[in-house]
């Protein structure tokens, strides 16, 4: 079942990454389906803790830019806004390198609010973080 709104291309979605913190750490969205989103995001010097793996914060980072891009698609952009509430996240698995890849999948849309469940994993596919962001729709000032 297709939750959008107007189903976004994979360029409007990286373009509301430029000029953010999505841009300063590599993030990219790699594929967009009836009902999700995938990204990327390297395990580089932006994104490392000082111990040489994948920052906790920058997993968050991500997940949460993976829902929340997503979740403004799924709403009328002329009336309402979706912004964060809520995220947390459980920290599974290290990675020192490379890449890992994101998937952000509604767990509801309402009216008021939006809970998104986002996974990351590594390469290899094992998860690196698993995560659930609430979003308020806000209704936009006339």
């Amino acid at each position: 079942m297709a939750i959008w709104f107007r189903k976004p291309t994979i360029d409007e979605l990286n373009r509301w990454g430029k000029k953010t913190a999505v841009a300063l750490l590599g993030i990219e969205i790699t594929d967009v389906g009836d009902d999700y989103i995938k990204g990327c995001m390297p395990v580089d010097d932006r994104t490392r803790q000082p111990m040489g793996l994948l920052h906790g914060g920058a997993s968050v980072l991500f997940a949460e830019s993976l829902a929340s891009i997503a979740a403004n698609y799924c709403v009328d952009p002329d009336r309402v806004y979706c912004v964060g509430l809520d995220i947390n996240a459980n920290h599974i698995r290290g990675v020192r390198e490379g890449m890992v890849a994101g998937i952000a999948k509604p767990l509801h849309i309402g009216r008021s609010t939006q809970v998104w469940e986002i996974k990351i994993t590594d390469q290899a596919g094992h998860l690196v973080c698993v995560s659930r962001l609430t979003l308020a729709v806000v209704q936009k000032s006339t």
